[in-house]
């Protein structure tokens, strides 16, 4: 083994070993605990209304016929701008009702992105206003604590799991964490999002 490769792999250990003690895969793990009760309750809860009750597939053509895409998507934006007002879910399922599907579940993962970004200066400019800062950095006062320690690892976190991703995008705001490192960890909000179609498009 190379000295470079040696010292990769030392850097390797070192970082496992500081995420290890400072209860980072802790957190991930309690975090998919908590998340996998509610999605697989959501899951079931939607087949059965499906089946009993309506016809989601019903729903979302009449949406896609009444409703212009561009205000879905702009309403869609909104929602993952301030701190994930409506499920993701539901507008994957929209995707999946428009002509082309793909190209829609791209149109919304990019709104989350973009979401996520528009989170992050709100973060910076919460900075500003120091009555608004006291309050939001008491009510994300663990989040806060979380991303100083971990940075880059809880963003990616955040952008995969179901886990508030404006939240943790306004926090990393809030903290200055380095822009274009953010914008790189927040590219996987894109997987999540074509991870989650692949369920939700059989569904509906």
């Amino acid at each position: 083994m190379s000295v470079a490769s040696k010292r990769e792999t030392n850097r390797l250990k070192r970082m496992h070993l500081y995420y290890k003690l400072t209860g980072f895969y802790s957190f991930v793990w309690e975090s998919l605990k908590k998340a996998a009760l509610p999605i697989l309750i959501a899951v079931v809860a939607l087949i059965l209304i499906d089946l009993y009750l309506i016809d989601f597939s019903s729903v979302f053509v009449y949406v896609t016929e009444n409703f212009a895409p561009v205000l879905i998507l702009f309403v869609f934006l909104i929602s993952e701008s301030l701190l994930g007002l409506v499920p993701p879910e539901i507008f994957i399922a929209w995707s999946s009702k428009m002509p082309h599907p793909v190209v829609y579940l791209t149109l919304i993962a990019t709104m989350s992105y973009l979401g996520g970004i528009i989170s992050y200066f709100i973060g910076k400019w919460l900075l500003t206003i120091p009555k608004i800062y006291n309050y939001m950095e008491g009510k994300m006062k663990k989040h806060l604590r979380q991303i100083r320690k971990w940075g880059g690892f809880l963003i990616v976190v955040g952008a995969l799991l179901p886990i508030p991703y404006s939240m943790t995008s306004m926090a990393a705001g809030m903290i200055h964490y380095r822009f274009t490192s953010f914008l790189l960890f927040g590219l996987l909000r894109y997987l999540r999002f074509y991870l989650y179609a692949l369920a939700i498009f059989r569904l509906v």
